[in-house]
């Protein structure tokens, strides 16, 4: 039940978010590899690309990708989350005075990130391609020609096989396990806090709410710079063998970043990083606590 309560808290919070996550790759694809000013910026700021998106692909476009959002929110963060919550449930993240422990809590959040995002790398991956294709006018980043989530994963199997699949899957962990430690551990922390100081009522949602908002600030700074790699990654065009043309791994790729727009090229889309995180953190681990609570009122009145 753990499993399957994060991640309808998940897509609860997907359905929300997912139109700050087609600007955010968009912005993260922009001028890729190019030096700052030499590139059409046809996305200036989040707002900016709010528009363009629905002005040139259409208002719907801003929902694009949402059936492997979903998928992926449901399975990535039912993983993640619901083994999270065992582990808290079991008394692992508490050390022996019964308060949480910071270290617990990052080891244990980090674990079930990666576990989480090796399993799921496969629909992250069409989900990028997907959010990232546009008419040709504002284009950003490689093309791919995709029809729908199931044709996507036929096509990349076909061509690359299964293994192909999971192009980019490694490359993602560090990803995960940075934003998964920071978020379940700022956010166990902060609940922790906002209990003890008594602003709030007992098990009153606020609590989560607070909590939440603190987690989603740290989450976008730690994970940014990973995020913007993780897409670069995923969309990049491919050989005949499965190899990336652009980039050979995560650290190649951060240093050809830095090197060709320098050190703020991976913060790029930083703002609509922080808009698409901080209230998909909000709204998750807020649907997540309640919905367990919940539960767990249920199971005791049963």
């Amino acid at each position: 039940m753990d499993f399957i309560l994060s991640g309808v808290a998940a897509c609860g919070a997907c359905l929300f978010t997912n139109p700050l996550e087609v600007v955010k790759t968009r912005m993260q694809l922009q001028g890729e590899l190019r030096a700052p000013g030499t590139y059409t910026r046809h996305y200036r700021n989040v707002f900016h690309a709010f528009y363009t998106i629905g002005r040139v692909d259409g208002l719907a476009a801003l929902q694009r990708g949402l059936m492997p959002a979903l998928l992926y929110q449901f399975g990535f963060n039912g993983l993640r989350l619901g083994t999270y919550g065992m582990v808290e449930t079991a008394g692992y993240i508490h050390s022996s005075d019964g308060r949480i422990s910071p270290l617990r809590t990052t080891v244990a959040g980090a674990s079930a990130g990666a576990m989480a995002a090796i399993a799921s790398s496969p629909i992250y991956m069409v989900k990028t391609h997907i959010q990232a294709q546009s008419a040709a006018e504002i284009a950003v980043g490689h093309q791919y020609q995709h029809q729908g989530m199931f044709h996507a994963l036929m096509m990349i199997h076909k061509e690359h096989g299964i293994l192909g699949l999971w192009r980019g899957a490694i490359s993602s962990v560090p990803r995960v396990m940075v934003g998964s430690a920071t978020q379940l551990a700022t956010f166990s922390s902060a609940k922790e806090f906002f209990q003890r100081l008594e602003v709030f009522p007992k098990d009153s949602w606020l609590v989560a709410l607070s909590a939440g908002m603190v987690s989603s600030f740290t989450v976008a700074l730690a994970m940014s710079p990973f995020d913007v790699a993780s897409t670069r990654l995923y969309n990049q065009p491919v050989g005949p063998e499965g190899q990336g043309l652009i980039y050979k791994g995560l650290l190649d790729c951060l240093a050809k970043i830095i090197r060709s727009e320098g050190f703020l090229g991976v913060y790029k889309g930083l703002g609509a990083c922080y808009f698409r995180i901080g209230p998909h953190t909000i709204l998750s681990l807020l649907f997540w606590n309640e919905l367990r609570q919940h539960y767990a009122r249920w199971a005791q009145k049963r």
